[in-house]
């Protein structure tokens, strides 16, 4: 999960130095992520399919494998076109990361325990951030943007190689397409699998609108330290690490708190708190230190959303769906990565900050209000069907 992302993370971190070394301005900035996450949303449903066509093994084995190309040829970008080949090569390791991990999880983790593993998993998008704002942003600074870059790719390449020795021979599909549909255990899935196929456009539209705001703040908020706040890069890059800390432990919470009961009220609560996050990073424009509470809050509430939506898939999937509906929730999610940070840059390339976090708070007051609709109406649809 850690290298499904990392290159844009890199982007983000990386920012000041590919603006003054590389000739990238604040909305091609912006365009890199919405190529790399435009790719993933296409690609999104076919990777879910693949995934539960050839298991987590293959998929996850060849995600690390591409993460690794992409991270080179970024590496090796001579100027921006070349840039923006490699983060749309980067879409495809995002389109397989969820649905594979998911599918692990079913496979090998007993269900009392899969909130809590699942929120680890996602953590480790979180993971990427921090190595990217922290000590890979720190290792530009001796072996220059380009060498750490490398360093990030030679890693996904080892981790390629380790994940083939390492990991479990994929088992055959739990459910036979031929089995017979009428008997007793098929029945049971096939309701479940009407209740998670109700959820998923909820949650992917929430998760458009949830992406969209996470996004601008992933490709921004370094650029912002250094343009409004007058950080130099590293304490900037800084600010990347500890809005990935902070994810990684909202995740971890949040995703373990998240029982059957209670999931459905947490995405609409989550997003509750990511607008107060980006609010604050408004306020920052005149309170500089508010930007290192917004960053905690960023991760803690708007971070841990994505999280939440993937242990409600899990809960709610039938068997041999998990692939396919977390690829679709993350679609949207994706979506919303493809969007952000285009409306956000043209803010950003005029100095506008402040009016672009306001935009950001408005994005995930959106996806909150869906998310309280959605937990409504299955509240009620879950009373009617218990009586």
């Amino acid at each position: 999960m850690a290298f499904s992302m990392m290159q844009l993370f890199l982007i983000g971190a990386l920012g000041p130095r590919l603006v003054d070394r590389l000739g990238v301005s604040e909305s091609l900035l912006g365009l890199t992520t919405t190529v790399g996450f435009g790719t993933a949303a296409v690609l999104s449903p076919l990777g879910g399919r693949i995934v539960d066509r050839f298991g987590p093994r293959r998929a996850l084995v060849g995600l690390l494998a591409l993460s690794a190309l992409a991270l080179g040829l970024i590496g090796a970008a001579p100027g921006p076109a070349l840039l923006l080949v490699a983060v749309a090569l980067g879409g495809l390791p995002q389109a397989l990361a969820n649905p594979a991990t998911n599918k692990a999880i079913l496979a090998a983790v007993a269900a009392p325990r899969r909130g809590a593993v699942t929120g680890a998993k996602q953590s480790g998008v979180q993971l990427g951030a921090f190595a990217a704002g922290l000590p890979l942003a720190s290792a530009a600074g001796l072996l220059g943007w380009r060498g750490a870059v490398w360093v990030a790719a030679g890693t996904a390449l080892l981790a390629a190689a380790w994940a083939w020795q390492a990991l479990p021979t994929d088992a055959p599909p739990a459910v036979p397409p031929n089995a017979d549909a009428r008997t007793k255990d098929i029945r049971a899935p096939r309701t479940r699998a009407a209740r998670a196929g109700g959820l998923v456009p909820w949650l992917a539209a929430f998760s458009l609108f949830l992406g969209a705001g996470i996004a601008s703040v992933n490709t921004y908020l370094a650029l912002f330290g250094v343009q409004r706040l007058g950080m130099g890069p590293a304490v900037a890059g800084a600010l990347v690490a500890v809005l990935g800390v902070a994810g990684i432990a909202g995740r971890v919470g949040w995703s373990r708190a998240a029982t059957p009961g209670r999931a459905p009220w947490f995405p609409g609560l989550l997003a509750g708190g990511a607008v107060a996050a980006a609010l604050l990073l408004a306020l920052a424009v005149r309170v500089e230190p508010l930007v290192w509470v917004a960053a905690v809050a960023v991760g803690v509430f708007a971070v841990s959303g994505n999280a939440v939506s993937m242990v409600l898939v899990l809960q709610r999937s039938a068997p041999g769906r998990a692939g396919q509906d977390s690829a679709l929730v993350a679609a949207g999610f994706f979506a919303g990565f493809a969007v952000g940070p285009p409306l956000f840059g043209l803010l950003a390339e005029s100095g506008r900050y402040d009016q672009g976090w306001l935009l950001v708070a408005v994005e995930f007051g959106v996806a909150g209000a869906v998310a309280w609709v959605w937990a409504r109406r299955d509240r009620r649809t879950g009373a009617g069907a218990a009586a």
